[in-house]
């Protein structure tokens, strides 16, 4: 045993062969082929190559086959065929060592041990492949027993096919769409908005037909392509206003809240006019304002968000910095960073932009709900910052957007039919890095802070939501892969994509039987969600307004959440003693909410919450937490043994299954046809077995921390007293007997 000072033993052996050398007799000859989705090609191959395992620095891992086609990059080995030690969350389109083409971030090659970063032409070809994925996957492909001719082949083939611009048309998506064109529409209930009757039915929906009204003035897109077919607008404006400046400058349509004051958007026109452009343009929207100010319309109050939220640009990077915290090489490099993880992630801005735009949202529910007032968002195209607030606030205001069918709908409205650029925003053509920014993923990780606030609120669960940003990079649906509904609906309708069965369709993402089977499909509905019970029609008129207890607003102060971890419980202690005075400045920054705000922030706090009322996110300091299923799912290091949401999910879904079991007892007529939906919920019998990782990755071989060296803890010099001592070795093995 070691004691406290004592020093360690340096091992003598040296191994003169690499781990590569010693696995390479146990290389599989078996052929292994890839699974190829209609219209998929297969278009290079390379054999012998050792995929490492990322644990741990020990070069361990397997050979096999890595392909590319025009769809995604694939390591085959002879597990690949079988499904033993699969996750249950299996996708059926993409595989665990599936790397769709618009999913690869960046390429690095090894050369003598150092990383370059590959893109155009290759003069010479690594013996190492290092590929970092947008869902923050990173694999590590050792090419040194691979015949030099396929590795020139594989390599080039790779950065190619993955990295060099492409025109819309050579996407995978059309050629899926062509090969399979009988595919099923499958919207699930999801309202899609691409008809005038969705329109008017939301508008039936929220009361809001009485004031505004649904337009088809741009049928054939004669007003603008950028807008969608169909939209809503105040019954005030005039056929001829919406022409004049092809919809820049008229309110459109979001939402309209219980009292009657509405969620509205515009597109700005540009800043840089001439004086005599600007005077008019000027004098248009005087006119709009005075016009939807009056009765029967409540006051306006208009908020640019360019000037109030950050800019794309300084999301771009805020979310480029923070990544980098996840895409982690090996362990080694995990715990490098570890005692540094507070102060990192700080530095990267990422989860401040977060809570901003929390507080903006926050802020927009305050005048609807509080002050009665419309409010109308503002932005140069309409399509980005105001896709995320407009989002936020249906979703904090609105219980039905917190449903499943609900929320895709809202994503249809606000995001897809409302025109965001998903194709220049996620950079799938690789055309332009200076439009590329994560707009939606924002959105979701907003999302997301709701929901692991208030989890019985929604329908829907975390997984969904970590589903759902993986989709953003499959190109076989429609939803995430185009800039605008005229963009689509030009691309669909040309007489080359016509097959022999007629047009073809795209799929909707919606439709999530295409990539999992029913029980995947379980993992993305809450067990615990609070339905919202079926209204009684005689008390109707008593219960109509939901929302009273929040219009009254007393000043009292909320107590302060005993939680300080951004992401875990478990550092509440860590960050305390090392990190106090930066959380303090958190909460205590400059950039408070005015009076009014503070007041109906607390006020809202103090009660009880109701699940489908008005939901208020808290974000006080480190109430915003880094989304660590998303980000931390591929971290062997950051698991929790039997720990984390899956401990309490297990038991849940035990239940759920005994309930069922006992649903089919009690039904004898229908046991036997009922006994096959016995097992439609996810098993969890042995959850201690499994970790945190799940249901994305198995259980995993325990990452053992290794011991820091001194010059490591010096790096925290200036921090506390905690972190000044010298690293030592301690024996916990007796404690723990």
């Amino acid at each position: 045993m070691l004691g406290s000072g004592a020093k360690a033993t340096k091992p003598s052996f040296v191994s003169y062969i690499s781990p590569e050398e010693i696995h390479i007799k146990e290389c599989i000859e078996k052929e292994v082929n890839p699974r190829l989705l209609p219209g998929e090609l297969l278009l290079c191959e390379a054999s012998t190559v050792y995929k490492y395992i990322q644990e741990d620095g020990s070069n361990r891992g397997t050979y096999g086959k890595l392909v590319c086609t025009n769809f995604k990059i694939a390591f085959l080995d002879d597990d690949s065929a079988s499904d033993d030690n699969e996750p249950q969350l299996k996708n059926k389109i993409v595989g665990e060592n599936d790397i769709t083409l618009q999913c690869v971030d960046q390429i690095y090659g090894v050369y003598d041990e150092k990383k370059k970063l590959l893109t155009g032409q290759l003069r010479k070809y690594p013996e190492k492949l290092i590929i970092y994925c947008k869902d923050l996957r990173v694999f590590h492909f050792c090419l040194r027993y691979t015949k030099e001719e396929e590795v020139k082949r594989i390599v080039s083939g790779i950065v190619h096919h993955s990295q060099t611009p492409k025109l819309l048309k050579r996407l995978f998506l059309f050629s899926y769409a062509s090969a399979a064109p009988n595919n099923t529409d499958g919207r699930n209930q999801t309202v899609m908005f691409d008809t005038l009757e969705d329109w008017r039915d939301e508008l039936e929906r929220t009361k809001g037909n009485v004031k505004y009204k649904a337009v088809t003035i741009n049928e054939g897109y004669r007003v603008s392509e950028k807008l969608p077919l169909y939209f809503v607008v105040p019954i005030c404006v005039s056929e001829e206003s919406i022409l004049k400046y092809e919809g820049r400058g008229i309110p459109i349509w979001c939402w309209s809240c219980h009292n009657g004051a509405a969620l509205l958007k515009m597109s700005a026109f540009p800043k840089e006019q001439d004086d005599s452009t600007s005077q008019t343009q000027k004098a248009f929207l005087d006119g709009i304002y005075k016009t939807i100010c009056k009765a029967p319309y409540e006051l306006l109050k208009t908020d640019d968000l360019s000037s109030s939220l950050p800019s794309l640009q300084d999301i771009q990077t805020a979310y480029t910095r923070f990544k980098q915290l996840f895409l982690i090489d090996n362990s080694t490099d995990f715990w490098a960073t570890d005692v540094k993880w507070f102060s990192l992630l700080e530095s990267t801005n990422w989860l401040e932009i977060i809570r901003r735009v929390l507080k903006k949202a926050i802020e927009v529910a305050e005048c609807l709900e509080r002050q009665h007032t419309n409010v109308l968002l503002i932005e140069e195209s309409a399509t980005d910052l105001c896709c995320v607030i407009s989002t936020l606030v249906q979703v904090m205001m609105d219980s039905y957007s917190r449903t499943k069918s609900g929320f895709q709908s809202l994503i249809q409205k606000e995001w897809v039919v409302g025109g965001h650029g998903f194709l220049d925003r996620c950079n799938h053509l690789h055309k332009s890095d200076k439009e590329e920014a994560p707009v939606f993923l924002l959105l979701l990780n907003c999302v997301w802070q709701l929901v692991q606030q208030y989890p019985p609120a929604f329908e829907f669960t975390e997984t969904y939501l970590t589903v759902l940003s993986d989709s953003l990079y499959v190109p076989i649906f429609s939803t995430f892969f185009f800039n605008s509904q005229h963009q689509k609906d030009t691309n669909t309708s040309g007489e080359s994509l016509k097959t022999q069965s007629g047009p073809f369709r795209f799929l909707t993402v919606w439709d999530w039987s295409v990539q999992f089977d029913p029980k995947a499909q379980a993992f993305l509905n809450n067990p615990l969600y609070a339905e919202k019970p079926k209204p009684d029609k005689s008390q109707r008129k008593t219960t109509r307004f939901k929302h009273q207890r929040q219009l009254s607003l007393p000043l009292t102060p909320t107590k302060s959440s005993s939680k300080r971890g951004f992401f875990r419980e478990e550092t509440d202690h860590f960050i305390k003693n090392i990190l106090g005075k930066r959380i303090g400045k958190l909460i205590n920054s400059s950039d408070e909410p005015p009076n009014s705000f503070r007041e109906f922030y607390d006020s809202w706090h103090s009660k009880p919450v109701d699940y489908h009322g008005l939901l208020l996110p808290r974000i006080d300091g480190p109430e915003i937490k880094v989304w660590a299923q998303r980000y931390l799912r591929w971290i062997p290091e950051a698991q929790l043994h039997g720990g984390g949401t899956i401990a309490t999910a297990a038991k849940i879904l035990d239940l759920m299954e005994e309930v069922q079991s006992l649903q089919v007892k009690m039904d004898e007529e229908h046991s036997q046809a009922i006994s096959g939906d016995v097992h439609s919920v996810p098993l969890l019998r042995n959850s201690a077995r499994l970790s945190s990782l799940f249901p994305f990755a198995l259980l995993q071989r325990q990452s053992v921390k290794p011991a820091l060296p001194t010059s490591t803890w010096k790096d925290l010099e200036d921090e506390d007293d905690l972190v000044k001592r010298d690293d030592e070795f301690v024996d916990l093995t007796g404690d723990m007997l």
